[in-house]
């Protein structure tokens, strides 16, 4: 359905935002041309299509119904600093249960120039009355990158090391309501890197910013998570309001795989504000912080920036730009409206991180980034947009990054 419009818009990309608005304008003028009837007062990339396509069938609902179902498969080209080019797929199923929340569920299948295979899928699946909520994040990669050491003062261009491995993420929770909007559970979260090599400019290395733990070899993080919830959005798609906040205490343990003992807190926390009653446009918040409260997690299991479970932390550097024992992260976004209808809209938004420093075990060093981008209305039934975003760090670092659905 999307191939015609993605096409149109690949051919114009280099043209950026104003080749995207282009090819929709070259649209609506082919459709006038055929006296079609014009965009409804509420329209997404289906709704432009059928001016062109009017035999195409309308769909008029603005909200998830029960039982309804909300099916995108998208094709994605793009860039990254981390991945060079990179081709994707991505899949993205919405659909709504009695009385609950919206339930979701994100796929990809991506290969990259840099020899990178990336495949995951992401659920968020609400039962009848939101009594129960599971939720799950699953990876399977093999994922050559560059990692540049421990602490807030490492540079991209002095000690890099490059590591390969694959990689095998199994994360499921189930969360039991306990009081309105309040849900408590247990789950499991397994992190296996196996093939790992790390080297500099001249070696193979066996310790990364003195940090001898998980470098080579295979490393094992497998352990219990107890979790808390509180949630007052109806569609984490695209919140229109509301707060959440997630708490997941992590233990990993021997017994059940662990290279090493260790024990983690995650506390990610998103509120969604209307500056204005008269608009609905948005000013979202997000902080989200990963402590390491005993032991020693293998390398590639600490907090690190991009490394969340959309990987949508740190727009403007590149993933794994910082790494410690402990990473706090915040961030805040204006989301506004284009055109009256919300086909087109766009956003500014600003972060800033930290993490410790393996000496001190202080944060001693915050670093900033800010940009801009564009979203594009793919469905209006579960409100999800393809979100196009360019971001500056404060180090010089730069870059662009894509997403179904909102960054947060």
């Amino acid at each position: 359905m999307f191939s015609w419009l993605f096409a149109l818009f690949i051919r114009r990309k280099r043209a950026g935002v104003g080749g995207l608005i282009a090819a929709l304008s070259i649209i609506a003028q082919a459709a006038q041309a055929q006296h079609t009837p014009p965009l409804p007062a509420s329209a997404d990339v289906v709704d432009v299509t059928r001016l062109a396509f009017p035999r195409l069938p309308a769909h008029d609902s603005l909200s998830m119904q029960q039982g309804q179902k909300a099916l995108l498969i998208v094709p994605v080209i793009g860039y990254t600093q981390q991945t060079g080019g990179i081709a994707q797929l991505a899949f993205s199923l919405a659909f709504a249960r009695p009385g609950a929340n919206v339930s979701t569920v994100l796929a990809g299948a991506a290969y990259t120039v840099n020899d990178q295979l990336i495949i995951t899928a992401t659920s968020s699946l609400w039962t009848a009355d939101n009594h129960w909520y599971f939720v799950g994040d699953w990876r399977l990669m093999r994922y050559p990158q560059s990692t540049y050491g421990l602490g807030m003062y490492t540079s991209t261009t002095d000690r890099v090391v490059s590591m390969n491995y694959d990689y095998l993420r199994i994360y499921e929770s189930a969360l039991r309501r306990i009081a309105p909007a309040w849900y408590a559970g247990l789950g499991y979260q397994l992190d296996y890197h196996w093939n790992i090599v790390s080297r500099n400019a001249f070696r193979e290395v066996s310790r990364i910013s003195r940090y001898p733990f998980g470098v080579e070899g295979t490393s094992v993080s497998s352990g219990p998570v107890l979790a808390l919830l509180h949630d007052t959005r109806a569609n984490a798609i695209n919140p229109q309001g509301g707060r959440y906040l997630s708490t997941v205490l992590r233990t990993n343990l021997k017994a059940l795989g662990s290279t090493s003992v260790s024990q983690m807190l995650l506390i990610d926390a998103r509120t969604y504000l209307h500056p204005s009653p008269h608009s609905a446009n948005i000013l979202a918040l997000w902080s989200y912080n990963a402590v390491t409260i005993a032991g020693n997690p293998p390398f590639l299991d600490l907090p690190s920036t991009g490394w969340d479970t959309y990987s949508n932390t740190g727009r403007g550097f590149i993933q794994g730009r910082f790494r410690g024992d402990d990473l706090l992260y915040g961030e805040v976004e204006y989301r506004y409206g284009i055109t009256h209808n919300r086909l087109l809209g766009g956003v500014v938004f600003a972060n800033a991180q930290t993490v410790t420093e393996q000496q001190s075990r202080h944060f001693e060093k915050i670093v900033p980034a800010a940009g801009a981008g564009l979203r594009l209305r793919l469905n209006k039934v579960s409100n999800t947009n393809l979100a196009i975003d360019y971001a500056f760090g404060a180090d010089g670092s730069h870059g662009l990054s894509l997403n179904l659905g909102e960054v947060f």
